[in-house]
């Protein structure tokens, strides 16, 4: 694989914002809206959808592949965007700990009380993916 094609460090590792989630329900939003677009052109042109797939490499609890190269100190524990293009509309943020452990989270609120920035739910989390 051609190296000009990896991610590089520089935009691998972006932490997960309030802007960052108003893309994610932004781009839900818009889902919502193209498929029923979509779904009628594809009938009358009889062409089936193509669903996209988590990637095997970037699972819950796999260790996170050398190719994304080393993630930075400030970011370990930390909430960041995910990555992989399948969870691009779904509402979840990842955490690598220092093994390079990956977790997923999800941005709603936990309890219906702990938003995903909410300092509590973060100290949690910490907890949580500590090694």
């Amino acid at each position: 694989m051609d190296r000009c094609f990896w991610p590089s460090e520089s935009n691998s590792f972006r932490l997960f914002t309030p802007e960052s989630l108003a893309a994610i329900e932004q781009r839900i939003a818009e889902k919502k809206k193209q498929p029923d677009k979509e779904k009628e052109k594809n009938q009358d042109e009889g062409v089936e959808e193509e669903q996209l797939t988590p990637q095997l490499d970037l699972k819950i609890c796999k260790t996170l592949p050398s190719l994304y190269g080393d993630i930075p100190a400030e970011l370990i524990g930390e909430p960041l965007e995910d990555f992989d293009p399948y969870y691009s509309d779904h509402k979840t943020f990842m955490v690598i700990n220092k093994k390079r452990t990956i977790f997923r989270f999800t941005a709603t609120p936990a309890l219906c009380i702990f938003g995903p920035f909410n300092p509590v739910r973060k100290a949690a989390i910490k907890i949580l993916t500590n090694s």
